[in-house]
């Protein structure tokens, strides 16, 4: 079976410092697969290179089967891979609905067209009110992004970036600057969005991780040293070493 995602020998240097080292990794439709790492393992910038904001150097991403490597983000995103980021990436000054309202346009098909009210469009209505019950902000529906929480602003990025119907998510860092709380609550929104979709994501809270994630990959000094179940990574001692700094002697 066609994996949903497919990262074939990935390379990616700046200049003579090489950042990803052939990286392969197979991620299988409906799986929620966590990449974790120390501090400059490479983490983002392979998130760039599958999503289109950098270009490999040599190597293949394929969605579905079919090569995206080297095609701009809208492009990609089109093809249905949608990500989020690790700094909240909303429009401030909209509203929530309004910005949710954006990320849906596209995939319903309305382009860039100047003569027909965007405020009679049921179909856009329909899938901005599920969207936003789905996140939990109906009630904050005309409040300006700006001035939402952080645990809601990075609600209404996940929101932003399911609203385009991709199949493929990837998240980075999703609770990254959250409290346990609201990092509960974000596990708890982001297995809810993310039913019968792929779900890629880079995290550093392993409580997130190992709760969240079906398949585990661990990416030390940008290549991958071992790809398996939570609790196989959990007991592996390279990974420990590696990246717990937990190794048994």
């Amino acid at each position: 079976m066609t994996a949903a995602l497919s990262i074939i020998e990935l390379r990616k240097s700046f200049g003579p410092v090489q950042i990803i080292r052939g990286v392969s990794l197979d991620i299988a439709e409906g799986e929620r697969h966590a990449i974790i790492g120390p501090n400059g393992a490479g983490k983002s910038t392979l998130f760039n290179l599958v999503s289109g904001r950098l270009a490999p150097s040599s190597g293949e991403v394929r969605l579905r089967g079919e090569p995206i490597s080297g095609l701009p983000p809208f492009q990609i995103n089109r093809r249905g891979l949608s990500r989020s980021f690790q700094i909240t990436n909303i429009f401030p000054n909209l509203s929530v609905e309004e910005n949710l309202r954006c990320a849906v346009l596209w995939s319903l098909g309305y382009k860039y067209v100047f003569w027909k009210s965007i405020y009679r469009l049921r179909d856009v209505r329909e899938r901005v009110e599920w969207l936003m019950e789905r996140i939990g902000l109906t009630a904050r529906r005309d409040t300006q992004a700006g001035v939402l929480s952080y645990a809601e602003q990075r609600a209404l990025e996940i929101g932003v970036t399911i609203g385009g119907s991709a199949e493929v998510i990837l998240l980075d860092e999703p609770t990254a600057g959250m409290n346990n709380s609201e990092s509960e609550q974000a596990v708890a929104l982001i297995r809810k969005v993310s039913e019968g979709k792929t779900l890629v994501m880079v995290e550093h809270d392993m409580g997130v991780v190992f709760n969240l994630a079906d398949r585990i990959s661990v990416l030390v000094y940008g290549q991958i040293i071992a790809s398996d179940t939570p609790e196989r990574i959990r007991e592996n001692a390279a990974v420990r070493e590696a990246y717990l700094g937990q190794a048994q002697h």
